[in-house]
């Protein structure tokens, strides 16, 4: 028996499980979600890397209106990051694609500067829509505005489609960190969600209280690794075919 075969498919198998993405769903509004919260949770990269240890963010979104084609919406976003440890992060922005896209976007509070399809960093690319602390010229940018760990912003903002779509799908959330100490080699960040809930009977595009899980970029090495495993565990070696077809020739 060919142990390391069986080992190897076992490995490849496993890692395929371990790879398996959850779906990152969309929230979806309509005019019937008004007065609905929906809670997202965010961690911290540099380039697609990993998850940098006690750096976050949560944002919360209550849609408070519809109307002549503007949804409009409270908002809270609070850096999670311990405000007792060495790691310390200033989160400067957040941003979000619309579908439909939007015409044009306000804000007030915390967050009341707006950009609209420009690229975000760390290798996201371009967003529809940027909400930042300060005026910059493009999503990219920081400034020097945002909240520290362990603080809040609040404030409210708004979405204008020109004519109401029926449904509104809000997806691929960020957030932007700069001022980051504590980290070697790393003074600003990203950062993806992570999980996102829903309160009120709101959808999150698969449930009104669940979460949803978004998995991280090193998720796809595994993939690959677990493809490459099965491949070379399910091959049998050139002898083994080539005595295999003797015994058949000559039994």
């Amino acid at each position: 028996m060919n142990v390391s075969k069986y080992v190897v498919q076992g490995l490849g198998i496993v890692a395929l499980g371990l790879a398996a993405p959850a779906a990152a769903e969309p929230i979806l509004l309509d005019s019937g979600s008004i007065g609905n919260s929906y809670s997202l949770t965010f961690d911290g990269f540099v380039n697609g890397g990993p998850s940098i240890d006690g750096v976050g963010s949560a944002l919360s979104l209550t849609l408070t209106g519809v109307q002549h084609g503007t949804y409009t919406f409270d908002y809270n976003l609070t850096n999670t990051g311990a405000t007792g440890d060495s790691v310390r992060a200033r989160v400067s922005s957040f941003a979000f694609n619309t579908n439909p896209h939007i015409v044009s976007a306000s804000g007030t509070g915390t967050y009341g500067f707006t950009n609209r399809r420009s690229n975000y960093p760390n290798g996201i690319g371009k967003v529809d829509v940027c909400f930042q602390a300060k005026r910059t010229g493009s999503c990219a940018g920081g400034g020097s505005g945002g909240v520290f760990d362990g603080d809040s912003g609040t404030g409210t903002l708004s979405l204008n489609f020109g004519t109401a779509p029926s449904t509104l799908k809000l997806d691929d959330f960020f957030v932007r960190y700069q001022a980051i100490s504590g980290v070697n080699g790393v003074t600003s960040a990203s950062g993806r969600r992570t999980f996102v809930t829903s309160s009120g009977g709101g959808s999150s595009g698969g449930g009104s209280s669940g979460g949803t899980p978004v998995p991280e970029p090193g998720m796809m090495l595994l993939f690959g690794l677990a493809v490459v495993g099965l491949v070379f565990g399910t091959r049998r070696p050139r002898s083994q075919k080539a005595e295999a077809k003797g015994r058949l020739t000559y039994a």
